[in-house]
């Protein structure tokens, strides 16, 4: 038990060291409360023209499925809200503040590398993955069970003391750890988010549709544009972050300190006029390590396009 216990904090503390903001730890098992509401979401459609999301329906609830002998699931979370932000006015095309650096899974992955090297140098052999958004693991309900705050009505997880406006990540180990409970919900009657989405992608608090939601339609959908959401994306291109910009608990957000997700120095330039006029060349080699390069050219150029009265 004094093994388990000191695994834990030293996993806690090189979380910090490698400059995660939140580190939470839960029992890796079968996610048995999240199995009826995520095949309900799927047979209603809610994933659109995500279809990878129907796959690995047994991995996405049970992480031993995904790592041999799993016993504990580590959930990191690590900011990203920008110091300095593009200007958001009615008029200005906006940009979600994430894609403002470079792209999440290049450094948050690296970090993690790192991370389960520190685990394995310290505690021996240890058996784990690591994963950042690429892979059937449902991350937020894992930093929820790990503590690391609340699924709000928006389906983020909202931190209290710090918002929502992170990027969330797991080691999945092999190693027996102390687990640390959930928190409660602080959303109460606040329907901010809800209010304010401009596609109604929130369907009733707690569930979202995902193929009604402007960050799907600018990043996942890969085809044209449906005609009746236009003039409805309040000049969103490439994500959106509406129903994060409006939650209450956003006034704690505090600038990120990883430099490579700094805003770009040429994007800090650019005008409606550059994004509308912006060239495949100027596109590679300014989202050379961009989040951006999700949508190629093409879907840039589209999104754009579509915002245009």
């Amino acid at each position: 038990m004094i093994n388990k216990a000191q695994y834990s904090l030293f996993i806690k503390q090189k979380a910090q060291e490698l400059g995660f903001d939140f580190c939470g730890i839960s029992k890796a098992g079968f996610l048995e409360e999240e199995a009826p509401r995520l095949e309900n979401w799927l047979k209603a459609n809610r994933h659109g023209k995500m279809q990878y999301m129907e796959n690995h329906f047994d991995k996405r609830l049970d992480p031993r499925l995904l790592v041999d002998d799993a016993k504990s699931v580590v959930s990191l979370l690590f900011n990203y809200y920008p110091a300095e932000r593009l200007p958001e006015g009615k008029e200005d095309l906006k940009l979600s503040k994430y894609a403002y650096g470079t792209d999440y899974h290049f450094v948050v992955k690296d970090k993690l590398k790192l991370f389960l090297s520190a685990i394995q140098a310290e505690i021996g052999e240890v058996n784990g993955r690591a994963f950042v958004d690429s892979a059937p693991v449902m991350d937020k309900v894992w930093a929820k069970k790990g503590g690391l705050g609340w699924i709000g009505k928006n389906a983020n997880l909202i931190n209290k003391k710090q918002g929502s406006f992170f990027f969330i990540a797991e080691l999945i180990l092999d190693l027996d750890l102390e687990s640390d409970g959930p928190v409660k919900d602080y959303c109460g009657t606040c329907t901010r988010c809800i209010d304010a989405c401009p596609t109604d992608a929130i369907i009733e608090p707690y569930v979202v549709d995902g193929s009604k939601c402007i960050s799907y339609y600018t990043i996942e959908l890969k085809e044209a544009i449906p005609l009746e959401v236009q003039n409805q994306f309040e000049n969103w291109f490439f994500g959106c972050d509406i129903c994060q910009d409006v939650c209450p608990w956003n006034r704690f957000s505090k600038p990120h300190q990883e430099t490579q997700f700094n805003l770009h120095p040429d994007l800090a330039q650019f005008s409606n006029a550059d994004w509308q006029e912006i060239t495949e060349e100027v596109f590679q080699v300014i989202f050379k390590k961009s989040a951006l390069k999700r949508t190629k050219y093409t879907g840039l150029k589209r999104n754009i396009d579509f915002l245009k009265p």
